[in-house]
């Protein structure tokens, strides 16, 4: 499956370095609201160590990681969802998105303007939680004329009204739909709403140098903030992010243990996408190469199969499932065989992370 995030927030809150940063793609960065119009995209390969240690063991010099798809979306203001500064245009982008990356700006610089004259993590978030909310209840509301009339046809719609009802009264008293909705099944139906304050988010928040890695008052609150949300928060900073990314891969390392840090925020905000999504990788390995696929944790095997193609699920016919440990542990796929390690699972199999896996399968 592939992932796609959208990094939204305020204008010059860091946005676009931090998406230079993490994509090495050179999005405009300016002091000055909407540089960005269009939306920058850029592909991120997944950091796995696995993959390499496997690659040793098949003996095999192609690798290819699991993708996140990056889109830095240009910068909201207060009335976006009204249409000021080209906020319907901005808002479209974010319907097309997996999970939202909030970037919040916490360091002061008075030579970086602030769209609001100040720096307030909390006000800064209650303006782009609203106008999410708000474009959210308009959309909504379009739509329950058209929900009611299906229903009168079909009794199954009904239980959509229902739903829809519940979230147009949620939003109005200023309640994102991610936490409007309270069951999976609730999810699901809602799926085919589209909206933006259903999609998962996750707060990063940006500070100088400085305060790495512990932050200050600023994400203080930001984390408070998350906590009551239910909502994910790290702390980054797009600046360290852009100098690491300059840096030599061999130099890395010094930096970031300078920086008290044991791993880049690209790394971190990865693992926290994936947390907040509920993704992990299984692995293809041989000799032609070692691939890591992404799928949802809970996933069975005919669903993982999938993630390779549509015609491996069809046809499913059984999966031969070892585990990354024991492979590396034993040298070999024959080592894993003949230590009785590797098992033949069916339909109802539970794909687990780390797991390699060749599908059987007849189309």
């Amino acid at each position: 499956m592939s992932l796609r995030c959208g990094i939204v927030g305020l204008p010059n809150v860091g946005k676009s370095t931090l998406f230079n940063a993490i994509t090495a793609k050179q999005a405009e960065a300016a002091n000055y609201p909407f540089c960005t119009i269009e939306p920058n995209v850029g592909t991120v390969l997944v950091p796995d160590y696995r993959l390499n240690e496997l690659a040793r063991v098949v003996k095999t010099p192609v690798i290819v990681p699991a993708v996140l798809e990056i889109v830095d979306i240009a910068g909201l203001v207060k009335g976006a969802s009204k249409g000021e500064g080209l906020g319907n245009q901005f808002l479209s982008h974010i319907r097309e998105v997996d999970a939202i990356i909030h970037v919040v700006r916490c360091f002061d610089d008075p030579n970086i303007i602030h769209v609001e004259g100040k720096i307030d993590p909390a006000g800064d978030i209650a303006i782009i939680e609203t106008e999410l909310m708000l474009a959210d209840l308009d959309s909504m509301e379009k739509k329950m004329e058209k929900l009611r009339k299906g229903a009168r046809k079909e009794k199954e719609q009904q239980l959509l009204v229902d739903l829809g009802e519940k979230i147009v009264t949620g939003l109005a008293e200023g309640i994102p739909v991610r936490r409007i909705l309270n069951s999976d099944e609730e999810r699901e139906m809602a799926r085919s709403f589209f909206l933006l304050t259903a999609k998962p988010e996750l707060y990063a928040a940006n500070v100088a140098e400085d305060d790495l890695p512990n932050g200050n008052d600023y994400t203080a609150k930001v984390a408070e903030i998350a906590a009551l949300s239910g909502s994910k928060m790290l702390i980054i900073s797009a600046k360290a992010e852009a100098d690491i990314a300059e840096l030599p891969e061999e130099e890395r390392p010094d930096f970031l243990e300078s920086l008290g840090l044991e791993m880049s925020g690209l790394d971190r905000l990865i693992r926290s996408a994936y947390d907040l999504l509920g993704l992990h990788n299984y692995f293809t390995a041989g000799v032609k190469e070692v691939h890591a696929w992404t799928i949802h944790k809970g996933a069975a095997a005919p669903e993982a199969a999938a993630a390779i193609h549509s015609d491996f699920e069809k046809g499913f016919i059984r999966a031969e499932v070892m585990h990354y440990g024991d492979l590396i542990a034993l040298g070999s796929e024959q080592k894993v065989r003949e230590a009785g390690k590797m098992r033949s699972e069916g339909k109802e199999y539970i794909v687990k992370d780390g797991d390699v896996i060749t599908f059987r399968f007849n189309v």
